[in-house]
């Protein structure tokens, strides 16, 4: 399937948008917290042409036949439902009275918490900022892209994945800092020290506009209402263990040790030590995952089990939890072996390499 196939002409460009991978910091970004992500080699393009009847047309690789078509004029939240919300949401953000024509091709797995859904919404504000808007920021275009699955999606993320996929650089992580937007490149090459983060997705799909992502924030507001401070970021241990509530303690309790871990991550990748010494923080991040904010699965918690007893540093879930994937890091000359022990029976797991790679930009 092309663009020319099916809107019967040309686009006006395509631009690429990553996914991720967060290395340490989950659930922390919609606290004011820190988080350390890489983009992934694996990505959404997004061919884009605009109209001139004043209609949104949306068609993806992966939904042969499905084009979405309606008039820009009637573009509100839930309209249109499912994966066309996610362009729709960007496209009603930008002065678009002729409309827009999008084809959207992606090999990020979907429901896997690599952020397929933000490699969609930043390659099209990518287009659009690149089209009509060139005064926008890459900041910017982070709240566009958030706003589309916040506003229109519906789904409660903080700023990681639109952040991840936008600013992201090849060889680093990205270490961000939610609550003032600062940014630091982090060299991270693994294969260098011998070593490579395998990623394992269960295939066990999870999505932010289900409930439980959005009962972890509505429940992390509370545990920081309940400590008196603007968010969870602002808590320290102590603090922490006041809170009556036991779901609140544990799920704050969680956000201020994750923050913790980012920073200790960041403080051992930079200070030229051996990177295997991240392997146990990792371990810790998914430890507290597991039981602080009770969002891993059995196939997740398996999946780092089986690593750790086949000689992997350190391993965890990744992404907003309740299915998805895990890393894990393994050295290279064990790669075979332990991606061979986490296949349950039948080998269903995909599994991959993740490179840290390059942030969105225009491709054509």
């Amino acid at each position: 399937m092309t663009f020319e196939e099916v809107f019967g002409t040309a686009p006006e460009g395509v631009w690429l948008a990553p996914g991720r991978a967060n290395v340490i910091g989950e659930h922390t970004d919609y606290n004011d917290g820190y988080v350390l992500p890489i983009a992934l080699p694996h990505r959404a393009l997004a061919s884009v042409a605009r109209r001139t009847d004043g209609m949104l047309a949306v068609a993806s690789v992966q939904q042969p036949g499905a084009v979405v078509e309606l008039p820009m004029a009637e573009l509100r939240p839930g309209n249109p439902a499912g994966w066309a919300g996610y362009v729709a949401g960007v496209a009603e953000q930008f002065d678009l009275p002729g409309g827009l024509s999008v084809l959207v091709d992606g090999n990020v797995p979907s429901g896997a918490g690599l952020s397929s859904s933000a490699s969609v919404t930043c390659s099209v504000a990518l287009a659009l900022r690149d089209l009509l808007r060139p005064d926008l920021t890459p900041t910017d275009l982070v709240d566009v892209a958030r706003r589309s699955e916040n506003d229109f999606v519906g789904a409660p993320t903080g700023i990681l994945d639109q952040s991840a996929s936008l600013l992201c650089e090849a060889g680093h992580a990205l270490f961000l800092d939610t609550r003032d937007r600062s940014t630091r490149q982090v060299p991270l090459d693994l294969a260098a020290a011998g070593l490579a983060l395998l990623v394992v997705d269960t295939g066990h799909t999870h999505s932010h506009a289900d409930g439980g992502y959005g009962d972890r924030r509505r429940e992390c507001e509370q545990a920081a209402a309940a400590l008196g401070v603007p968010a969870l970021r602002d808590a320290t241990p102590g603090s922490v263990e006041t809170i009556a509530d036991d779901v609140l303690r544990r799920r704050a309790r969680h956000i201020v040790t994750d923050n913790a871990r980012v920073l200790q991550v960041v403080e051992l990748l930079t200070g030229g030590g051996d990177p295997r010494a991240i392997g146990p923080v990792l371990t810790a991040g998914h430890v507290s995952l597991r039981d602080d904010f009770e969002i891993s699965t059995p196939e997740l918690d398996a999946v780092v089990d089986t690593a750790l007893a086949a000689g992997a540093h350190g391993a965890r879930m990744v992404g907003g939890g309740f299915g998805g994937s895990a890393i894990v890091l393994v050295e290279t000359g064990d790669l075979e072996a332990v991606t061979a022990a986490v296949q349950p029976a039948g080998g269903s797991y995909r599994t991959f390499v993740a490179v840290p790679s390059t942030g969105a930009h225009r491709v054509a």
